[in-house]
This record gives structure tokens, sequence and C-alpha cells, in this order.
């Protein structure tokens, strides 16, 4: 609002002088309220936020190319299948969808290439950890099939559930009835003909140790039986205790640190690392990602353990993961950098791609050209 001074009564007034003017008016354009305090502020204001931009934005521009450099370079020779691989099946294997034909067109797809383990879906299991038999009804069907068309290829049971980590529905692995519960499910499905379990429990924080107890006792029963067991395992932090800043801003920590991905590992006959969903824009950033992951995860993995690398045989564009980004071929290109340059010559290493319902013939091709050569 504009301040007028009040009437003078000078006698010049009168005669149609001005008015004498006393001190500026506090929003006069000349004062520091005015708008040319307004112009400083904002330009201060600006000065400001760059500077918070740059602090949040440099250390991520930076991370980026450091991505997008662990890219370059061309792997080492014989970085290729050591015929460990294994692909996530989905439910219709085994309620009745799929039939002995579709069994052996998919027999004649991977025989020529280094799949050896099938991760079939039978769950999800309850949130009380129990499986109901009614969901699995052609399951030894498909084994029996499977080891019919493909001898030496292990069909492995696929039991996953929402944990109550993030919110208030799911399993909760604290309560010991409930670890008793997946145990039991375990021997079931090791029961109905499975050469193993692949347990899929997410969102898991790093550091549960309820899991770990978990995995102790399920090995028990799998040792016992001469059969697989198999997790499938977060993302390693990309910076030391990354999981903990992002589950802070973000509520979901997502990441594992290095550490508990080794507990993890060290507890099972092998650990099949999600390396998708990565958030990451670019094709070249996405495959240096993956080869960091790689060689994060060798290095945690005793060799004892099988480590396999998760390939994106699915097609999705949102947030977490860019179709055009994220492709098998950067992918195996990711895995074959990371593998050469951290263990060029472990044995007990593979891929595992899922999952085979969205699987496109160019997934299959990059996977063969790129990795099984």
């Amino acid at each position: 609002m504009e301040h007028t001074e009040p009437q003078t009564t000078d006698p010049s007034a009168a005669d149609g002088d001005q008015p004498s003017q006393g001190p500026p008016a506090p929003d006069d354009e000349s004062s520091t309220g005015g708008a040319g305090g307004k112009s400083r502020r904002r330009r201060r204001l600006r000065r400001i936020t760059l500077a918070v931009l740059l602090v949040l934005l440099l250390p991520l521009l930076t991370a980026e190319a450091a991505l997008r450099v662990n890219y370059m370079g061309d792997p080492a020779d014989g970085t290729y299948t050591r015929n460990r691989d294994a692909i996530w099946l989905g439910h219709a294997w085994v309620d009745g969808r799929k039939d002995d034909a579709d069994l052996a067109a998919f027999a004649r797809r991977v025989k020529t290439t280094g799949i050896r383990d099938l991760y079939v879906h039978t769950g999800p299991m309850e949130h009380d950890g129990t499986l109901p038999e009614s969901l699995y009804p052609k399951a030894r069907r498909l084994i029996d099939g499977v080891h019919r068309e493909l001898p030496g290829v292990r069909v492995q049971a696929f039991l996953g559930d929402v944990l109550a980590t993030e919110g208030p529905d799911g399993m909760r692995l604290e309560k010991a009835a409930t670890r008793a519960a997946v145990v039991d499910s375990a021997r079931q499905v090791l029961d109905a003909g499975y050469d193993g379990v692949h347990l899929d429990l997410e969102p898991m924080h790093s550091g549960d140790r309820d899991f770990l107890s978990l995995l102790d006792d399920v090995r028990a029963v799998t040792r016992d039986r001469g059969a697989q067991l198999s997790v499938a395992a977060h993302q390693i932090d990309p910076l030391p205790g990354f999981h903990s800043f992002w589950g802070t801003v973000t509520g979901h920590p997502k990441w594992w640190s290095q550490k508990f991905f080794g507990q993890v590992a060290r507890r099972v006959d092998q650990i099949a690392l999600m390396s998708y969903d990565t958030m990451q824009p670019l094709e070249s950033l996405y495959g240096g990602y993956v080869a960091q992951q790689t060689s994060l995860a060798l290095e945690a993995t005793p060799p004892t353990t099988h480590l396999l690398m998760g390939l994106p045989f699915y097609h999705e564009n949102r947030f977490g993961h860019w179709n055009h980004a994220e492709t098998v071929a950067a992918a195996v290109r990711g895995v074959r950098l990371g593998l050469s340059r951290t263990d060029a010559d472990r044995e007990r290493f593979g891929v595992a791609a899922y999952i085979d319902f969205a699987a496109t013939d160019e997934d299959w091709t990059s996977y063969r050209d790129g990795w099984v050569r």
C-alpha cells in the first residue's frame, strides 16, 4: 500500500506549489523494503537455492559419472556362462495353465543355454508362514517333465511373501511361530518333489537377524534332504551406509550393506542378486551400476556359494525401472565387466533371468549372444 504525507498548511501550497516531502515512506522504491529490496531478496534466494541444488546434485552427478566410467573397457576373455544360470518362472507352470506342449517348447529354448535352475513360483505363503497345497496342484507333473526333458536341471519352489517391515500388513519374521511355519513349508515342497527352496521375502531390511535365523533353520532341512537353498537378495549399498540414508529419507532402505549380503550368502547354496529396478535413466549408467554390483557381490560371497546376477527379462516404465535403460544387453555387459575386474575365474557364478512370461525374443537373444556364446 502507498503512503501519502498529510496535507500541509504551508501558504505556498495554496498558491499551487507542491508541499515539502518528508522522509521516504517505508515502502518507497528507494528503500530496502521496496522493489529494490525485493529484487535483492530474490537474488539472494536464487543464490541459496542454487547452492542447495549443487550440494544435492554434485554427489549424484559424480556418482553417475563414475558409473559411466565403470561401463567402459572390455570384459576379459572367458567371462561367459559357467552353465550355472537360472530363470524365475511364473505360477502358471504349477496351477494347470501350462501343459506338456508348453514345457516342450520351453525345453527347446533353454537346452543350449547355461540355465540349470528353475525358480518356479509356488507360493505366495500366507502371512503366518503356511503354504496352501491347493496353490500348486500340477507341481509333480512339472518336476517330472523337467527331469525328463531337461536332464540335470533343478526345479526349486519359489516361495515369497510381503514382509510387515514398512507397513501394518505382511509376514512378521520376529515371530518364532511364523519362522517355524516357513520351515514347515520348505519341508512341504520338498515332500512334493522339488529339488530346492527359493525364498524371496520383501522388503527385507539390512541386518535382519530373524531372517538369518530363518535361513539357518531352512538350511538344516535342505541339507538333510540333499536339496538346494537359494534366496533372492536385495542390491548392495553403492556407497557405504547408503541404505540408512535412503531409509531415513524415503522410509524404504532398499539396499543391503555388503556385510549383511555376505552373512546371507554364507547361509545358502545360491544367492541371486536382483540387479534391476535400479532407477538408472541411461543404458550405460545401468550397465555400470550392474558392473559395480557384481564386484561388490563377488567380494562378499564365499566361493562355496553360487552367486547369480539378475537380468531384467521384463519391461516397465516407471521411476524405479526405465525400460530403455535396463536392458539385458547392458546387464550382461555389466556382469562381465564386474566379473573381469574382481574374480574372472569364479566357478560358482551365473546370471538369473526374471521372468519367463514377460521375456521377449530380444531378451533371449541378448542373453545368448552376450553371455552364452
